[in-house]
């Protein structure tokens, strides 16, 4: 334990001391958090980053459905907003506001109960709103960026502020905005639909994600990103990478661009077999595919 622990702010949260962060990942893999802080509330978390020891380092987990935690864990604090009173939600005119904790799942029952139409593709990506920020995550032809108006957000010194959509430079599966940038709320425009239109886009996505992309396994969405005008999944099925084992670590079945744990990897093997795909395919074609899974932390060996 580094001495950061000797001085942290006294909170109404919950602190969590060397917890093993596999238990927040979908993946299932990766070391510990020196400290999971889980805030009671905005000013709570306010106080926290106010008072945090100088330089500590401090990492955002969302829904843990797109990251990879090497083995090695993460030092510093990780903050969840897993409390509840950041997954409040309100309508607003044709604008649907909603807190940052808020779990994208649990907007299949929204969205048509207030018939919110124009957000249906954010129920099928897994995770939290906020998670979605840092990758501009989208599916189905829509992106977060076409559809948020602005958001409110928390700097590492504990100032809030609004900022507008231009504000994070979205592009395909990326964002630039400041590392220390915690996102509080959305504020997302929406489409006037009826209950039964929105329902059934949102059924034909689930009847779609069912029929062409692995469930119920240890995996964290696609895998690498797709080079313009190219499908990822072709690439690595070309080059052989769809064969490719490591350790526990192998790409699904069902579809070549998501890599799966069959319950015995490491996250050394995950990164390790998605490295070297992306040598096969380098080799083969030329092209050299991007992570789309955010890896973060230290290996066992300490290295970043």
């Amino acid at each position: 334990m580094s001495n950061y622990i000797e001085n942290l702010p006294d909170v109404r949260g919950v602190y969590k001391f060397s917890e093993p962060l596999k238990k927040y990942t979908w993946l299932g893999v990766g070391g510990e958090a020196e400290v999971l802080y889980e805030p009671q509330d905005e000013a709570d978390l306010q106080y926290f980053m106010q008072h945090k020891p100088q330089n500590m380092p401090v990492f955002i987990l969302g829904g843990g459905s797109n990251l990879l935690v090497r083995d090695g864990g993460i030092a510093g604090v990780v903050i969840k907003l897993k409390n509840a009173n950041f997954a409040q939600w309100r309508v607003v005119e044709d604008k649907f506001i909603c807190g940052a904790g808020l779990v994208n799942f649990n907007l299949k029952k929204i969205l048509p109960a207030n018939c919110l139409g124009g957000l249906e593709f954010l129920c099928s990506i897994p995770g939290t709103i906020g998670g979605a920020f840092r990758s501009n995550a989208g599916c189905f032809g829509s992106e977060l960026s076409q559809v948020l108006g602005c958001a409110r957000v928390m700097d590492g010194c504990g100032k809030i502020f609004n900022v507008g959509a231009a504000d994070f430079h979205f592009a395909y599966r990326h964002s630039e905005f400041p590392e220390d940038w915690i996102i509080l709320e959305a504020c997302f425009k929406t489409v006037n639909k009826s209950e039964t239109e929105i329902s059934a886009q949102i059924m034909q996505n689930d009847e779609y994600r069912r029929t062409h992309q692995p469930q119920g396994i240890k995996t964290a969405g696609s895998t690498f990103k797709n080079p313009p005008q190219q499908a990822a999944w072709k690439l690595i099925k070309a080059a052989g990478g769809d064969n490719m084992v490591v350790g526990g670590a192998h790409m699904s079945a069902q579809h070549c661009n998501f890599l799966q744990n069959n319950g015995t990897a490491t996250a050394e093997d995950i990164e390790k077999l998605g490295n070297q795909i992306i040598e096969a395919v380098k080799k083969q074609s030329g092209i050299e595919l991007k992570w789309e899974i955010k890896r973060v932390g230290q290996n066992i060996n300490n290295d970043k």
